[in-house]
């Protein structure tokens, strides 16, 4: 498995479920995220009409392509099996919660897969906790190998 790209954003929610899902991408998108020309910045997930579509990701356009090039931030659909939309819709119409990308990398086999996840928004408190906690770990992990000398 190749990362691609990796939603730093995403910490700023808890993460309920993780899925994997394919993406429908025009050629020059695909040679383009070879070169890791790739943002979350403010990308999210919608249902519509009982698809799944993946909204305002930037992938930047291949820079040896002609007239064809695609747009940089048109809506993609992503390929989810009919239960699990039905399971995400049902869950994001109960309200809290969101649908997000987290990363986007290529499979073994050379698929482009975005892995989405069902998170909800953490508090100010929530988030200051986290960051407290990995100060902390970072200070033990010091001592213990200043120590370890």
């Amino acid at each position: 498995m190749e990362i691609i790209a990796v939603n730093k954003k995403a910490n700023d929610y808890e993460i309920i479920e993780k899925y994997e899902a394919g993406i429908e991408l025009k050629g020059t998108e695909v040679k383009s995220l070879r070169e890791k020309n790739v943002s979350f910045k403010d990308s999210f997930c919608r249902i519509k009409d009982g698809e799944v579509y993946l909204l305002n990701l930037h992938i930047s356009p291949y820079r040896f392509a002609n007239i064809f090039n695609h747009d940089p931030e048109r809506p993609r659909k992503l390929l989810l099996h009919k239960r699990e939309i039905k399971r995400l819709s049902g869950k994001l119409s109960a309200g809290g919660y969101t649908l997000i990308p987290t990363k986007i990398y290529f499979n073994d086999k050379g698929k482009v897969k975005v892995e989405i996840a069902l998170a909800k928004g953490k508090k100010k408190y929530d988030k200051r906790q986290e960051i407290k906690e990995k100060e902390i770990e970072k200070r033990l992990r010091s001592i213990m190998k200043y120590r370890g000398r």
